[in-house]
């Protein structure tokens, strides 16, 4: 409920502010991939070191007796089950858990409200810091029931809070950065939309330049072309050009023309 309801009620609820889809979709899907493969890490450590709990005195002797072979050897007369989950102590699933969920939650608020905007907003950190403190309450009430060891607190914190940060940087950028109230998607898709308007804005204006080169040509060659009868009345002038040079023309001594003719 707290390491995953509570962040995913969180997210919703920026949405509802905000309505942006990107953000809601990664914040949700970052938050199921920290808390999965915080819970895979944690179960495969339980395993393989198989510590006892704290209380695997009462789980091995539920009367409180304790029986030993003639070799030393403890016997455990207790519920089966009951012994096997004893030896998965280190480290606490409860503790990594809650570091992965609110851990992960704290890095998203951290973003949204640009706590590192180096501005000295003490409340904006207050803001940021009562997750943790949500999951440091968490690992204590482990060690006051008696199911895990400090240590296992320790490590189940720093393995959730790890894991938690690997993962929102995975689809946020850093608290820190300028971006960081966005996913990388979203800026992604700015990107995208813009060169998608450079690039119709561009073949426009390619368009517009052909057509007005189009147009000078077809200008062009209106200029240059001349109609068959415009071409005759042309020869016609210049036959009637010469011709009449020729009348005015100066005559020479001892020449004959067309006149004597």
């Amino acid at each position: 409920i707290y390491s995953v309801l509570l962040p995913i009620l969180v997210i919703l609820f920026i949405y509802y502010r905000r309505r942006d889809v990107y953000d809601l979709h990664h914040g949700i899907l970052g938050l199921f991939f920290t808390v999965l493969i915080t819970a895979v890490i944690t179960d495969a450590i339980k395993n393989a070191v198989g510590r006892p709990r704290p209380d695997f005195f009462w789980r091995c002797f539920p009367d409180g007796k304790d029986y030993y072979d003639s070799l030393g050897n403890v016997i455990c007369h207790g519920q089966r089950s009951v012994i096997k989950e004893g030896h998965k102590s280190f480290p606490s699933g409860h503790t990594s858990f809650s570091f992965a969920g609110l851990g992960f939650l704290s890095l998203y608020l951290s973003g949204k409200i640009k706590v590192f905007d180096r501005r000295g907003h003490v409340g904006k950190l207050c803001i940021v810091i009562l997750p943790i403190l949500m999951a440091c309450l968490v690992g204590i009430s482990r060690v006051d029931d008696y199911w895990h060891h400090w240590q296992d607190v320790f490590a189940g914190g720093l393995i959730g809070f790890a894991v938690a940060t690997f993962c929102y940087l995975q689809f946020f950028p850093p608290p820190y950065s300028d971006d960081g109230w966005g996913p990388y998607a979203y800026f992604r898709m700015l990107e995208e939309s813009s060169a998608q308007q450079t690039n119709g804005v561009n073949a426009l204006n390619v368009q517009i330049m052909e057509a007005q080169v189009l147009q000078q040509r077809n200008e062009q060659n209106n200029q240059s072309y001349t109609s068959p009868e415009e071409h005759d009345s042309g020869l016609e002038d210049l036959e009637n050009g010469r011709s009449c040079q020729e009348i005015h023309r100066p005559r020479k001594e001892g020449t004959i023309t067309a006149e004597h003719v």
